[in-house]
């Protein structure tokens, strides 16, 4: 046959799944500039670590730094939402990932030169906490726009996939070896240049229409309309026991968990198992490589009959193991325990997003979808700032315990407290209940 014969186009329907999304290039770009982000994301969090130790911190000093990235996180996150609803998502992510990339990079300058203090990176924190605070939502908002429907599933899938793959393991290992060969601030500029990197490929996509067509009957001032929609949210999630209920055990759960695992745990690997930035991405790679496999385990079969159950289960007895972090000195037992922490996070996680996108009515969602984000992390900055004095108070070991048995009560007490285990039974989410979110709402 002639090289010049004309091929035979490769029909969708002829792909996995998982691929006919990449035969769009804007979604192309946009994963590309994803992975880049994540990347430096993940190189972050291991070289921020390091160079909090080569300041001579510790427990406290890490947790100010944690502190400042949650609570721009938390401050930003509903506006972020706003944003993306009234601007042109891709100029948001352009922004952000501008602002990313210079912060990080005026924190490279300032370490390689012997300039950088504690302050410096708590700054430096706030300001990647409010960036990330507008670029999700602005993400959400985009995909629809470059995607059909049936496609949004699938796309929503390979980002849970690359989160833990790229930023809790690929990102640790190559930052844990910029450390050993040469420092915290040249990984600081490797970060940068990843940012960078993810800037210009989201400049190389065309602008994308906004989709909200949102009018108001009456003209109203924008802060009155911003006031009135989360309002709306707001009511809506008070009056919906299994939302409200979840929501309130997941802030609950953020509280006692998160603190030790992003401030206790660099100093567990490197006080109890004498490990150093590669025990440390590995650890944070066991999580990473758990939640990708509860991701893929609960994608590939049905929704449980009992999933608020479940999924709440998943998420309190999935901590237990972190109470053997603070007792052992074995490196492989902090990573098996990581592992599994991470695989029944994901796999809570994975329902959780079903289960908004089937039991929310779709005026709603956007709005749930944001105070789920913000509710659940509201208490994220306070976790942050007790963990270090509490665990140089009453040590690593009593720390992890509570961080490991406290959220099985917590995640029984929510079922009970809010009937999740007859709401669940009264809410079928099969087949026949495709619009049980439209009924809720009716209902509401």
């Amino acid at each position: 046959m002639s090289d010049d014969a004309p091929k035979t186009p490769v029909r969708p329907s002829r792909l996995p799944r998982a691929a006919r999304p990449f035969l769009e290039s804007q979604y192309r770009i946009l994963m590309g500039a994803l992975t880049l982000s994540l990347f430096g994301a993940g190189m972050w969090l291991v070289a921020v670590v390091w160079q909090v130790i080569e300041l001579d911190g510790g427990p406290i000093e890490l947790s100010i730094v944690a502190t400042g990235s949650a609570v721009g996180l938390v401050a930003a996150v509903l506006f972020g939402g706003v944003a993306a609803d009234r601007i042109p998502q891709r100029r948001i992510m352009v922004a952000v990932e501008a602002t990313k990339t210079a912060s990080i990079a005026t924190g490279a300058v300032l370490a390689l030169t012997g300039t950088l203090e504690i302050w410096h990176l708590a700054l430096i924190s706030f300001v990647l906490g409010v960036a990330d605070g507008f670029f999700y939502p602005a993400y959400s908002a985009l995909l629809p726009g470059i995607l059909p429907a049936d496609q949004l599933l699938v796309a929503n899938g390979v980002e849970g996939m690359l989160r833990p793959v790229i930023m809790q393991a690929a990102g640790p290992a190559v930052a844990s070896a910029a450390i050993s060969a040469f420092s915290p601030g040249l990984t600081f500029a490797l970060v940068a240049s990843s940012q960078l990197l993810a800037v210009i490929g989201l400049s190389l996509m065309k602008p994308t229409p906004l989709r909200s067509t949102r009018g108001e009957a009456v003209p109203q001032h924008p802060v009155m309309l911003v006031l009135k929609d989360m309002r709306d949210g707001f009511v809506y999630m008070v009056k919906t026991p299994w939302l409200l209920g979840t929501l309130v055990f997941a802030c609950l759960l953020i509280l006692v968990i998160m603190g030790p695992i992003e401030v206790l745990l660099p100093f567990a690997v490197k006080d109890q198992a004498n490990g150093g930035p590669e025990g440390f991405a590995l650890a944070l790679a066991a999580f990473g490589i758990g939640g990708a496999a509860g991701s893929m385990l609960v994608a590939s079969v049905r929704l449980p009959r009992r999933y608020l159950t479940i999924m709440n289960l998943a998420w309190g007895v999935g901590c237990l193991p972190l109470a053997i972090i603070g007792y052992t000195s074995q490196l492989w037992l902090m990573v098996i325990a990581l592992f599994i922490v991470g695989f029944t996070f994901s796999a809570g996680s994975v329902i959780w997003g079903t289960l908004l996108q089937r039991r929310v009515p779709a005026a709603l969602l956007g709005r749930v979808s944001s105070l789920d984000f913000f509710v659940s992390l509201a208490l994220m900055p306070i976790s942050m700032a007790i963990a270090g004095p509490i665990g140089l108070a009453i040590g690593l070991g009593p720390a992890f315990l509570i961080a490991g048995v406290i959220p099985t009560f917590l995640a029984i007490g929510a079922i009970l407290l809010f009937r999740m285990h007859r709401d669940e039974l009264e809410h079928p989410l099969d087949a026949s209940t495709e619009h049980a979110g439209q009924a809720e709402a009716a209902a509401s």
